[in-house]
């Protein structure tokens, strides 16, 4: 059976501090959550009640085995989780200091396992039938990801849908930094736009993938690059969905107490993938998306914070994450 979300890209172990409003030099808590982007977009879907599955990797490590296990827990299929013996498992630390302001300090050294997925490797006929693919920027940024993530794409050659999380991350850029990143990476970015029917992204991420940064311009520059449907994050402005029918939706946040924001976008996007399996209006999948954004802003952790469809229905009853 086909799966209804497949994902490819980072995965990794957070340590979030415990106590809010803390330097982390002071910080004396934390918490061990599954982390990194792709990989929460597929346990925020699975939440929703979908079948998914990640493709990446890890460090041969305990760090690596706490991963397949919250996986598994989670009901996120692992076998395309495999290790990388020689590197270590990445971990992320962050700072909490709401409503705004989370620095986050990611520790890849020397080489993140997720950046060495190989081509060769991949089960390209799961990946072609899966319902949705989700790949993200920061697979572009290395080799032999990036070859992996064009690889898939140009096989899948939009076969369903095909969703681009644009995930700038300029420090990931290695083998650019005596450039300007973004102009290096812009490339890149078009060639991952050609094979795929979404794109995901705020202000900052469609500038690099388009040069663009008005929200109306850079979602028609998004669909003239080739894709069916661009969703453009405008933060406190909300969002902006707009498709290639000529259809648009353009929907406020939901009001919230920010207490870490560092998942919302992971668990707006599973949500995404949801409303589109569903085959919801672009006003009802953006709605459903910013409550399940909300909701995770409102706690903690990333990955187990990922909302049940009663909470975002509940969310968006109320009008408010209470």
């Amino acid at each position: 059976m086909a799966y209804d979300l497949i994902t490819m890209g980072r995965i990794g172990v957070d340590l979030y501090p415990l106590q809010t409003g803390v330097p982390l030099p002071q910080v004396t808590s934390f918490g061990k959550f599954l982390g990194g982007s792709a990989t929460n977009v597929a346990v925020a879907a699975a939440r929703l009640g979908r079948r998914t599955a990640v493709i990446t990797r890890t460090g041969d490590d305990p760090f690596g085995a706490y991963l397949h296990e919250a996986l598994q827990g989670f009901g996120v299929d692992d076998r395309w989780v495999t290790p990388v013996p020689g590197l270590p498992t990445p971990v992320t630390f962050c700072e909490i200091f709401p409503p705004d302001d989370f620095p986050l300090y990611f520790y890849r050294q020397p080489k993140a396992p997720d950046l060495e997925i190989d081509a060769h490797e991949l089960d390209l006929d799961a990946i072609r039938d899966a319902r949705i693919f989700w790949v993200t920027g920061t697979g572009l940024s290395e080799e032999p990801s990036r070859t992996a993530t064009l690889a898939a794409l140009a096989h899948r050659a939009k076969a369903g849908t095909t969703v681009f999380d644009l995930d700038w991350r300029p420090m990931f850029w290695k083998d650019t930094a005596w450039r300007d990143p973004a102009a290096a990476a812009r490339p890149f970015y078009q060639e991952a736009l050609r094979h795929t029917t979404v794109a995901v992204g705020n202000l900052d991420e469609v500038e690099v993938a388009t040069g663009v940064r008005e929200p109306q311009a850079a979602a028609q520059a998004l669909l003239d690059a080739g894709v069916e449907l661009a969703v453009v994050k405008q933060g406190p402005k909300g969002v902006l969905a707009v498709n290639s029918k000529g259809e648009s939706a353009e929907v406020p946040p939901l009001p919230v107490n920010v207490l870490n924001g560092l998942g919302a976008g992971d668990a707006f996007g599973g949500s995404l993938c949801h409303g589109l399996l569903e085959g919801w209006d672009l006003e009802t999948i953006m709605r459903h998306a910013n409550a399940a954004g909300a909701i995770v802003a409102s706690r903690l952790e990333c990955s187990s914070a990922m909302p049940t469809p009663d909470e975002i229905e509940a969310a968006l009853k109320a009008g408010a994450v209470l």
